[in-house]
């Protein structure tokens, strides 16, 4: 009996651990992030969607071109939208991917969007942005 609690135990921190290292890597690596985000906010508010479209990867320039991110940020009538509210990142394949909730100054409406970050060069580019589904 006592080897067995021994075991959970040992079990129970070695998760914990796990999880902190997991956790304290993941603060130090999205360092960087929110300056993107509010750049590239800035940049659509002061009308340059080039320099929007510029924080972005070249596969998503490959996959995205520039009239397409016209429409797609034209679809998402931001102007609606003046409160901007993070979710928390998440891994994956060495990627971070971060729900931006924005929110309609009446607090009505809210648009939820998932940003996906990559590292290029020690400078975090945006990946991919896709509207969350309901």
């Amino acid at each position: 009996k006592e080897i067995g609690t021994k075991a959970l135990l040992a079990g129970a921190v070695a998760l914990a651990l796990f999880w902190t290292i997991n956790a304290v890597k993941l603060v130090i690596s999205a360092r960087g992030i929110n300056p993107l985000v509010k750049q590239f906010f800035n940049q659509i508010a002061a009308g340059s969607i080039d320099g929007a479209y510029r924080l972005t990867t070249k596969a998503y320039k490959q996959h995205v071109n520039r009239q397409d991110f016209l429409k797609f940020l034209g679809s998402l009538q931001l102007n609606r939208y003046r409160n901007l509210k993070s979710g928390r990142p998440r891994i994956q394949d060495q990627q971070i991917i971060l729900t931006l909730k924005l929110k309609s100054e009446d607090k009505q409406s809210e648009l939820p969007l998932d940003f996906t970050f990559k590292k290029v060069e020690d400078a975090w580019k945006i990946d991919r942005i896709a509207r969350v589904s309901s």
